[in-house]
């Protein structure tokens, strides 16, 4: 069994900041479940441009509002909270929260905590624990 908590992640390597975005990774590739979990919180009035080309993710909207738009279909969805996606056609994809938007993540396979979006907005494959 494994137990952690918010508290347990923030201000460790495990809580990942940028300008617009702030990643607790709650279980990672370490953990060994064979998918990772992560609380984001995005920032309100922000462009995000994301494609997550080795990764699928499902992302569950916990607070706030704003838009997710295939940048490949040009199709934009509202989210708010109780809003499922998924990411399973490695979609190139913008999220832009008007209010701060939190949202529960889950990829597959699991992110190890080392990975940096490129340029792209790419995760690299990381296999080992």
């Amino acid at each position: 069994m494994f137990v952690r908590d918010l508290d347990d992640v923030t201000g460790t390597e495990d809580d990942v900041e940028t300008p617009n975005w702030r990643s607790k990774r709650l279980l990672l590739a370490k953990h060994g479940a064979g998918f990772s979990v992560h609380e984001t919180t995005l920032q309100a009035n922000t462009v995000n441009d994301f494609w997550y080309a080795h990764h699928v993710e499902a992302v569950f909207i916990t607070h706030g509002e704003g838009e997710l738009t295939d940048q490949e279909t040009g199709k934009t969805y509202p989210l708010r909270p109780g809003t499922v996606y998924l990411l399973d056609g490695h979609e190139h994809h913008q999220l832009r929260p008007t209010t701060e938007m939190r949202a529960v993540c889950v990829f597959n396979p699991p992110l190890t905590g080392r990975e940096v979006h490129d340029e792209d907005g790419v995760y690299p494959l990381i296999t080992d624990r």
